[in-house]
């Protein structure tokens, strides 16, 4: 389906947003991927909703990439026998393994590992910040603290750790459960929540054996002093703000985002920023001004994607949140100041043939009067380069593996097409004019630049480039190859 903007959507489904018409409905308004929240729903509800998306995707014959989000451990405190209480500022405040109904003065905190991370100073954050506690002193099974942030505590809030990188697995036994159940469905990415060190990426890597790229949800400061090796580690990038936001200043969030969203994009892997960008549409069909420029930002910053959460998974007005991402990425993207920003950040490195192809294809189609740039892709590498690129022209991307188009549906600009195995480049050329002239992207006096790999069908082997007419006519008449 041709958008008439690059960056992505990515647009969660729940309640509100479960059904055929309301998912095609979602799709046709512009969410280009959709993300199953697997801290909701059991696995039928899941694979229900799979079932629905695939069946959208054949019947518009538009590749849609699937994201299964894991939940990741959730750490949270017992509960208490008045079912809450207030902590004032200043009082003492005792967590313990202790399994009995807490108080005003203690509750259980059922994570040893939690205990065994903590050091004296350390900070706990409860109910996502509202009340923050500071330890004075902890052993292996307690940790006395002061109350420097107080507010209601009530049953099973949950607790954030910022200070410490804590000694717990990013997969917890739920979700290695959840994670063989998607990759048997078929889902195309996988986000990984509580990501901390690039070992629980590889461990991730490990039981998935390929049968879904991996997103790292940076939602923690370890993940943010160990970016660097967790991208390495990873196929894509989403920033989580919110809980990043709860575990650092909130001042601290935006300079990250940019950061990451620039590292990202320097290594042609897709980054998504997530959280509360369209927040007050939950209940309300017209955003905030704020909010609207906070989706402009990260548009702005090149991102590959932006995010949907409970807007549209719960919110009363789904449809009309994702056609709000809409409509603002159309305006940011026709802005010359996006371009501008786009083309002075533009500062990557050439290191391989294939860096050089891409880039020559980008420059080419900026001189002269070309309509698009076709890729012949299998793994998708070549489509994420030249995406990399930010082409001022559309990205086509060619593939005869569905698998393929339906994880490029989350990278900037790619305009995914499913094609037939090609054994001579004067028939991918062919290819690639009939699927520029049939988007919409080039007519038949227009010309194109394709790019592909000697021999064919062989990932890596990005090596030749042509500027070709779209009138089949001519392609033919070349010489022969």
């Amino acid at each position: 389906m041709r958008r008439l903007r690059n960056v992505k959507i990515v647009a969660t489904l729940g309640p509100a947003s479960e059904t055929y018409d309301m998912i095609r409905s979602l799709h046709e308004a512009g969410a280009d991927v959709f993300r199953l929240n697997m801290s909701h729903g059991s696995h039928d509800e899941i694979r229900e909703k799979h079932r629905i998306i695939r069946q959208v995707e054949k019947d518009l014959q538009s590749p849609i990439a699937i994201l299964a989000d894991l939940q990741g451990p959730k750490l949270r405190v017992g509960v208490f026998a008045n079912g809450e209480e207030e902590l004032v500022d200043g009082a003492k405040f005792r967590l313990d393994l202790n399994p009995a109904e807490g108080d005003v003065n203690r509750v259980c905190l059922p994570h040893s590992e939690i205990f065994a991370a903590l050091k004296d100073g350390s900070n706990l954050l409860v109910n996502d910040g509202k009340i923050r506690l500071k330890v004075e002193s902890c052993g292996a099974d307690f940790a006395n603290c002061v109350v420097t942030t107080g507010g209601t505590i009530s049953n099973r809030k949950g607790v954030n750790v910022p200070d410490v990188v804590l000694p717990l697995a990013a997969l917890s036994a739920k979700d290695r459960d959840d994670l063989e159940f998607v990759c048997g469905l078929g889902v195309d990415w996988l986000a990984l929540s509580f990501v901390q060190r690039p070992e629980d990426v590889q461990e991730a890597r490990e039981l998935a054996q390929g049968r879904a790229a991996l997103i790292s949800k940076i939602e923690k400061p370890a993940a943010v002093e160990a970016f660097d090796e967790i991208l390495a580690a990873s196929d894509g990038i989403m920033v989580a703000r919110g809980d990043l936001g709860v575990e650092l200043p909130v001042s601290a969030v935006p300079p990250i985002q940019k950061r990451l969203v620039r590292k990202c994009r320097n290594v042609a892997k897709p980054v998504i920023v997530a959280t509360q960008m369209l927040e007050s549409m939950i209940d309300s069909p017209m955003p905030t001004r704020a909010e609207v420029s906070d989706v402009a930002t990260a548009i702005y910053e090149g991102s590959d994607a932006i995010m949907l959460s409970a807007e549209s998974a719960a919110g009363s007005f789904p449809i009309e949140a994702v056609t709000t991402m809409n409509n603002v990425a159309i305006e940011v993207e026709n802005d010359p100041t996006y371009r501008e920003i786009i083309e002075a950040s533009r500062t990557l490195p050439r290191s391989g043939v294939a860096d050089a192809i891409v880039a020559a294809a980008r420059e080419i189609a900026e001189t002269t009067q070309v309509s698009a740039i076709c890729c012949f892709s299998q793994s998708g590498t070549t489509a994420l380069l030249i995406a990399r690129e930010r082409p001022r022209v559309p990205i086509i991307a060619m593939t005869s593996l569905r698998g393929t188009a339906r994880r490029l549906a989350l990278s900037w600009g790619t305009n995914c097409v499913i094609t037939s195995n090609v054994s001579r480049f004067k028939m991918a050329v062919v290819a690639a004019a009939r699927a520029a002239r049939d988007l919409g992207y080039a007519e038949e006096q227009d010309q194109i630049v394709v790019t592909a790999g000697l021999p064919f069908n062989v990932p890596g082997t990005t090596n030749i480039l042509r500027v070709s007419p779209c009138d089949e006519r001519l392609i033919f008449n070349l010489e022969s190859e």
